[in-house]
This record gives C-alpha cells, structure tokens and sequence, in this order.
C-alpha cells in the first residue's frame, strides 16, 4: 500500500472505529452486524470524515506532545507509521512533489499541506485556516 494510502487508512478506519455522539442501542448494534463489509482500505469514506477530530483524539491519547496540525513527521508519528527521510521522499514522489527533495524543511512543509489537500479531496473535513 503506498503511503498516502496508509494515512488515509489509519485516519479514515479510527473516524469508523469511534463512537458517533448520537448512536442510539439499535445503531450500535447495527455497526457489528454480520455481514457488513468493511471499507478497502484507502478507500474514501461516504460522509465526511473530521480528520482534525480524529487526530485530536489520537493526539489526546497517545501522551506525546505532537505538532501534527503543522509538522509531516508528527503526523506520521501519530498515526503509527514511518516517519523517516526515505518514507517522507516516498511520500513526496507518490504526491509528486516537484521541488528539490534534499531540501528536507521545504519539502515537509509542502507535504503536511498536500496531504491535508488530498485528504479535503477524499471526503475529509479540514478547517480552512490549516
């Protein structure tokens, strides 16, 4: 799986994974029907997902203190997933990144923003001002 398709799994499954606020007895118990067919992973979701929300509660429960909001590495680190150079180029080349990938703080700040791009583009809800 390629690693914007990793992001998108990781925030997408934990937005299905959580509780809606107004499930009542008969929702919940429709969730883990038999016979219900999860998402393929990468896949977008139907409704919109809060992406900020769900990375907030990862945030709130990890215990570290991660500038997701802003920061590629963070991000990555919150969801559990590589967050090394290499994977960061990797990430870079399957958004297609045109700039120079050498230049490390260039290039992270070009992709926090593209991939909260792409995630706006499958169904999740960023805030504007992010």
């Amino acid at each position: 799986m390629s690693i914007f398709g990793s992001i998108v799994s990781a925030i997408f499954g934990h937005a299905k994974a959580a509780p809606a606020t107004n499930t009542t007895p008969a929702a919940a118990g429709a969730a883990g029907a038999p016979g219900a067919a999860p998402p393929a992973a990468g896949a977008a979701p139907t409704t919109p997902v809060d992406v900020d929300a769900v990375l907030a509660d990862l945030a709130a429960k990890s215990g570290q203190t991660l500038n997701w909001q802003t920061s590629i590495v963070d991000l990555l680190k919150l969801l559990g997933l590589d967050s090394s150079l290499e994977a960061r180029k990797q990430l870079a080349t399957e958004l297609h990144y045109t700039g120079d990938q050498n230049d490390t703080a260039t290039m992270n700040v070009w992709l926090i923003k593209e991939v909260r791009q792409k995630l706006a583009e499958n169904n999740g809800k960023i805030p504007a001002g992010l």
